[in-house]
């Protein structure tokens, strides 16, 4: 999956497949890659127009949805 950098202090990368409505997010410390199953792709937009991108991710994500390590 492709991914953006995102301007965080803690998160490096985020990437959405809307197919499989998985969205991945790489984090900077340690640089472990995690994925989030059943997103919805307006809340994938809503974390990438967030003015903070981790209070967005800690506040709607984390916590909401599945969730696996993959890297």
């Amino acid at each position: 999956m492709e991914r953006q950098y995102v301007d965080s202090s803690m998160i490096a990368t985020v990437g959405y497949d809307s197919n499989i409505a998985i969205l991945e997010v790489e984090f900077k410390n340690g640089g472990a890659v995690w994925q989030y199953y059943d997103v919805p792709e307006n809340i994938y937009y809503e974390l990438m127009s967030a003015s903070s991108v981790g209070k967005y991710f800690y506040g709607n994500i984390k916590g909401q949805y599945s969730e696996n390590r993959v890297g």
